[in-house]
């Protein structure tokens, strides 16, 4: 990514004829970074070293927003580019990008206008731009050129919530798509928008890993990310969204398998349920939908999470697909139980004992944590805490890694669970820096799920 911002500031032939350059001059020799820059600076006339210590030396990321003010014939009168960074990490960068405007012909959203521009500071004005009509979608860094977040402002996300699946260029598509994801994770966007995105784009989505990532990120958001008054509803309207572009989707694609998995994922009532177990026995038939034995393994998985199935119907399949991938899976099965017994079990398994092989355990981490029955890893809380030091001073560091990750109970996303984690991190100043990291960033997505609840909160205000 570093290097493709690199490209774009200095452009792209110059950037190869430096490199070009770097390579004649240094044949046969160790280099070190200055001397690439020396001739990316000759090919391109640029000053780097500026660059060099804001991108090479310093870490966060910055996020570009657009400022629009327009006359009352949708004339725009001005267009700045707004670049804040994180409080943490201060520092405003010097980026080349591309602007793009998106308008509505014949159902489609095509770009209608695009200009590549120097962003640098806290606010940059763009010139070039005013007088030009507004568009139905503005997007910054079309293109992907630089290396930052990027907002849509209200009207955007407007048209990008109803029309992004007329978005015909697939990576004008993936940026909005990431735009609306980075706005609900930071608290900017209400969830259940962020939601009724999904619902409406996914079910035409041509790219493979945005769609593997988006039903990710929807399911998280349903999770963690609503408010929770409304969660349980929003929760069913994503799975019975899932549900109806399942039935709608092209035989045998691979959309298809993906919204199988994600239906069985996102499940959450009886009947949702019910139609999981219909597939799972055959009862029930898609067109074109093998239920292979990977598949088989995550709707039984699904039924565990609603307490549809119990253990012997897990050792029936673990007998049936007795592999790593089955051994894997039904760990996971067993975890996701309902029930005081079932979840004192799975901790005990993954906690207490230290018989599991690596990829078993993990696993066993997944289902634990899963969100059909949270209110049950309550009391589970007070028991991470107590036992953290203990398991990284016992276990090796990947597996006490994905202890501390996959047993904290981020699902409950509450208060209660954020002021505990604060109060451990307070209690625990002298333990180990890679330990209070893994902790610290369970607080950072506890906090960042509590900021997007509230905003998704607004909504009902």
């Amino acid at each position: 990514s570093l290097l493709k911002q690199l490209a774009a500031y200095v452009g792209i032939d110059e950037f190869f004829a430096g490199v070009g350059a770097y390579f004649r001059a240094h044949a046969y020799q160790n280099t070190t970074l200055s001397d690439l820059l020396v001739e990316l600076e000759a090919t391109s006339g640029r000053d780097l070293s500026a660059w060099s210590a804001k991108w090479l030396e310093t870490a966060g990321v910055n996020t570009l927003s657009p400022v629009i003010d327009t006359d009352v014939d949708d004339k725009i009168r001005r267009f700045a580019v707004m670049q804040t960074a994180p409080s943490d990490y201060p520092t405003i960068r010097p980026h080349r990008m591309g602007i793009g405007f998106y308008d509505l012909e014949g159902g489609s959203l095509v770009r209608t206008h695009a200009i590549e521009v120097d962003i640098d500071g806290d606010l940059t004005e763009i010139p070039d731009l005013v007088g030009v009509r507004r568009p139905a979608l503005v997007l910054l860094n079309d293109g992907d050129l630089a290396y930052a977040k990027i907002r849509l402002d209200a009207p955007s996300l407007e048209t990008a919530i109803t029309h992004i699946a007329a978005i015909e260029d697939p990576l004008a598509r993936s940026l909005v798509w990431g735009a609306a994801w980075d706005m609900t994770r930071d608290g900017e966007m209400a969830t259940r928008d962020y939601l009724d995105l999904v619902l409406a784009g996914i079910g035409t989505e041509t790219e493979s890993t945005t769609i593997r990532t988006t039903l990710a990120q929807a399911r998280l958001a349903a999770n963690d990310y609503v408010a929770r008054d409304t969660r349980s509803a929003q929760r069913a309207k994503l799975a019975d969204g899932l549900w109806n572009l399942l039935l709608g989707s092209a035989p045998g694609s691979d959309l298809q398998l993906q919204l199988a998995s994600a239906y069985a994922a996102a499940a959450s009532t009886p009947a949702q349920w019910e139609r999981v177990k219909t597939l799972k026995n055959r009862s029930v038939t898609i067109p074109g939908l093998d239920v292979d034995t990977d598949l088989e393994w995550e709707l039984l998985v699904s039924l565990a999470n609603g307490g549809l199935v119990a253990s012997a119907d897990i050792d029936r399949a673990l007998e049936a697909d007795n592999t790593a991938t089955g051994g894997e899976m039904a760990a996971r099965a067993r975890a996701a139980l309902p029930g005081a017994e079932n979840k004192e079990a799975a901790w005990t398994s993954v906690v207490d004992r230290t018989d599991l092989p690596n990829t078993v355990l993990r696993a066993a981490t997944v289902g634990f944590r899963n969100a059909a029955n949270v209110d049950e890893l309550a009391p589970y809380a007070e028991r991470y805490f107590a036992s953290a030091t203990r398991v990284w001073n016992e276990r090796t560091f990947q597996i006490a890694s994905y202890i501390l990750e996959g047993m904290y109970p981020a699902s409950l996303a509450s208060v209660e669970l954020r002021d505990a984690t604060r109060q451990w991190l307070r209690d625990n100043a002298e333990e180990p820096a890679a330990l209070r990291r893994i902790i610290a960033e369970n607080l950072a997505g506890v906090e960042r799920a509590l900021a997007a609840q509230s905003r998704d909160a607004e909504e009902d205000d």
